[in-house]
């Protein structure tokens, strides 16, 4: 059966996600290595997920700011364990001035930086800094900050949205007077996390610490939330730390208690960032293209008037009028009324994943009779209705798509988690072929022979089981 997206998934599974991106018109490469391009499309589905994710940072007492993209390299220096993980991906700003030599302008040899500063790889430091400052007392605290900005990390091997050497995030700071506030705030966001991702991205995740061989550098404790491609592979789509008092001791964020001493303060950072797009992307799509759950769709309908020449105008109008009627429910609409043939305006709205396609023609409108598809299940669900059952249905009906597309998700992912009693069972399995999630002792994976299994399978440890901590997963990831 002819696809739109070739080669399939079953085929190549990188090609396809490679080709999807451009099928969908979400993004392409930048001029510069290692960076992309989001274009309208992919953008406007950027902002939805930015801005429900906002609201559910800012119902946790947090406040956004903005910190300078420019890092001077001596608040590298203060936290050394920290920077020992961003150094081979810093990129450093050394000049501060062109010049035209031999015809052509290159840096200054007379404008160099007296220290260089790194564009933020992550800002820990340089909003440590300034906590040192706005903290002074327990009454300060806790202090609970926010930013969303493009970070920089000279990435070697980029694939658009998953690995860039820019992209966009939120990055969260908070300060408390004690580790078990801190501790506790930071699963606090890693539920955030993971709430967002599966009510809003109908994306289940695995959740978990990850063990101290896969820790965010300077942390005391990482907490992730894992998702499970439709390749089987992992991708880490959003991190919590708890810090304890390592950057605080660094950039001295101190406080006076209750008892009138002074002491450090408890810091904790989580983020996540466009990398979840490429997550979306990868788990509900399907080989005619993107599959958009309704909560991040640009447009959650599509209506397409199927002209001809003598019934443009009427169709047309009718479509509008339909449109507006569904605004006013509160839903995102398209009319595609362009001079496009009909097959390629179906075409172009599958390719993006519109959840709902609504076809009217002459004989429809005749009858008061429209057609609804929806994407995530296909021709399958083609149904008639007149205009107003769709008006009053239409919430509902986004409601149950955004509940199917979590509940299919989850079934795929439940086939591809694997419990294996040792080493044998795992290198079986993986020498088989077999993909997804394998749940192992942890104590097994922090020998010699488990080591070499990563360099040979390139598998990692991706979190311990929260329900059993004993317990730790292990994939192939992104």
């Amino acid at each position: 059966m002819k696809t739109a997206i070739t080669p399939t998934r079953a085929e190549d599974f990188s090609q396809w996600y490679q080709n999807l991106i451009v099928a969908a018109d979400l993004a392409e490469n930048a001029p510069v290595r290692g960076c992309m391009t989001i274009k309208p499309y992919g953008w406007a589905i950027w902002e939805l997920m930015r801005d429900e994710m906002d609201k559910r940072i800012k119902e946790c007492g947090v406040q956004n700011a903005n910190f300078p993209l420019l890092i001077p390299i001596d608040y590298f220096n203060r936290e050394a364990e920290h920077v020992a993980g961003f150094a081979k991906e810093a990129a450093v700003v050394t000049h501060y001035r062109l010049k035209k030599i031999d015809g052509k302008l290159q840096p200054d040899p007379e404008a160099e930086l007296t220290e260089p500063y790194v564009i933020r790889p992550t800002s820990e430091t340089i909003i440590g800094e300034a906590m040192s400052r706005w903290v002074q007392s327990y009454r300060d605290l806790p202090m609970k900050l926010n930013q969303w900005v493009n970070v920089m990390r000279w990435e070697m091997r980029p694939r658009m949205f998953l690995r860039t050497s820019e992209f966009n995030w939120q990055e969260g700071h908070n300060v408390f007077a004690t580790h078990e506030e801190a501790n506790a705030d930071a699963r606090k966001m890693h539920r955030v996390y993971r709430d967002f991702m599966e009510q809003v991205l109908a994306i289940p995740v695995i959740m978990g610490e990850k063990t101290p061989e896969e820790r965010f550098a300077g942390a005391d404790h990482t907490y992730t939330t894992e998702q499970i491609m439709q390749d089987g592979k992992a991708l880490q789509a959003g991190t919590s730390h708890d810090l304890g008092q390592h950057f605080a001791k660094s950039f001295g964020i101190q406080f006076l208690g209750t008892d009138g001493k002074l002491q450090h303060a408890w810091t904790t950072s989580w983020g996540t960032s466009t990398r979840m797009m490429g997550g979306l992307f990868m788990t509900h799509s399907d080989d005619d293209g993107l599959v958009l759950p309704p909560a991040v769709a640009p447009y959650q309908v599509v209506i397409i008037p199927i002209t001809r020449d003598e019934t443009t105008d009427v169709l047309n109008a009718y479509a509008h009028v339909l449109a507006q009627n569904l605004r006013e429910k509160g839903v995102r609409v398209m009319v595609d009324d362009s001079d496009m043939r009909s097959p390629d305006k179906m075409w172009k709205w599958i390719k993006r994943g519109v959840p709902l396609r609504v076809e009217v023609g002459i004989r429809e409108v005749e009858s008061d009779t429209i057609t609804v598809t929806r994407r995530d299940i296909g021709k399958d669900s083609k149904k008639s209705m007149t205009a107003d059952e769709l008006i009053e249905n239409i919430r509902p009906m986004l409601q149950q798509i955004q509940s199917d597309m979590l509940v299919a998700a989850q079934k795929r992912n439940a086939s591809m988690i694997h419990s294996v009693g040792n080493l044998d069972q795992l290198e079986s399995a993986l020498e088989s072929g077999k993909i997804g999630f394998f749940r192992i002792k942890y104590d097994l994976t922090t020998n010699e022979r488990f080591d070499e299994m990563i360099e040979k399978y390139k598998i990692s440890r991706r979190c311990l089981d929260d329900n059993d901590p004993t317990m730790v997963f292990v994939a192939k990831s992104y």
